[in-house]
């Protein structure tokens, strides 16, 4: 994972020496919005936007996932990147179809070609101005959310306004303890750093698990936002965190309640096509030599994300 400084590609690691080995994630450097309102620089229309994703990464899945549940499939066309991540970053196993570019980091200099910071997914640019809207996936899936209905006829909302406070203090603890967690054990660099995550991590897992004993959702009985953001976690959990992460004190499958829930959000049509477990996997194993010098990817776990989940008697 490199990033560009003034334009100029580096091959390098996160600095975890001045945070006294803890993993401190950049924020995302493109955070403009499409906005169905005639003075908007960029306007919902269909063909215009495409989406830079990669399957292994739980930021860019939230945006396939909005993607496949507002009917934004024929709107939004699609590049993944390759699941090796080496010393160019992410990168295309053929030139995308938009310039030939061969690197993510090119889409990126050419949106700023003097930019400076880390090369991440998923990246929503504009065909038309030639740049990239976004790269932030908590504000790309709330444009997927809401900007595009009138182009769709999909008025199916997932941050709903009776409910944006409960989905925001849900979010505001999922993000740091559990979407971001997995990443502080798993690139902390010290024990005390690792330790810490881990802690917090359990601990809001074992809260997930209690509100779910008698929750069906996050924020209610309505699948919202919350629950796709937590989701993209969950899936990669048992399959990589576990074992890659160190996040080892229990798997999700031996949750009596989230391992329930990550079955039913699973089996909802459309989600099972947006997770690849192959790139999931074959990313995290290969492409962190640090954590895994030999780059070799384990044949299993078996996930068992397609038997009857069980929460339909939870109101």
């Amino acid at each position: 994972m490199g990033k560009l400084v003034e334009g100029v590609w580096h091959d390098v690691w996160y600095d975890t020496k001045s945070s006294n080995g803890k993993f401190v994630r950049e924020d995302a450097g493109f955070r403009s919005w499409v906005k169905n309102s005639q003075d908007a620089q960029f306007q919902p229309e269909s063909g215009r936007y495409h989406l830079y994703v990669s399957l292994a990464c739980p930021w860019a899945h939230r945006t396939l996932i909005f993607r496949k549940l507002k009917g934004l499939t024929e709107h939004i066309d699609v590049t993944v990147v390759c699941p090796d991540m080496m010393d160019q970053g992410w990168t295309f196993g053929m030139p995308e179809p938009l310039y030939g570019l061969t690197q993510l980091h090119q889409v990126y200099t050419k949106a700023k070609l003097d930019y400076t910071g880390r090369v991440t997914v998923p990246v929503l640019w504009d065909k038309k101005t030639q740049t990239i809207v976004s790269n932030e996936s908590s504000e790309i899936i709330r444009m997927f959310n809401s900007e595009f209905n009138d182009l769709t006829g999909n008025n199916d909302d997932y941050y709903p306004e009776s409910l944006t406070s409960v989905i925001d203090e849900w979010n505001q603890f999922v993000y740091p303890n559990i979407n971001n967690g997995v990443y502080r054990c798993g690139f902390a660099t010290t024990q005390e750093a690792y330790e810490e995550a881990y802690d917090k991590l359990f601990a809001a897992l074992d809260k997930v698990d209690d509100h779910l004993a008698t929750h069906r959702y996050l924020a209610g009985n309505q699948i919202t936002e919350a629950d796709w953001r937590l989701f993209t976690t969950l899936v990669r959990f048992d399959a990589v965190y576990v074992g890659h992460f160190k996040c080892n004190k229990q798997r999700i499958a031996d949750y009596k309640h989230i391992q329930g829930y990550l079955k039913e959000l699973y089996q909802i049509e459309g989600i099972k096509e947006t997770t690849d477990f192959y790139h999931i996997k074959r990313h995290y194993y290969f492409s962190h030599t640090g954590i895994n010098p030999t780059q070799v990817v384990p044949k299993g776990p078996y996930l068992d994300l397609e038997s009857a989940h069980g929460r339909d008697t939870i109101l």
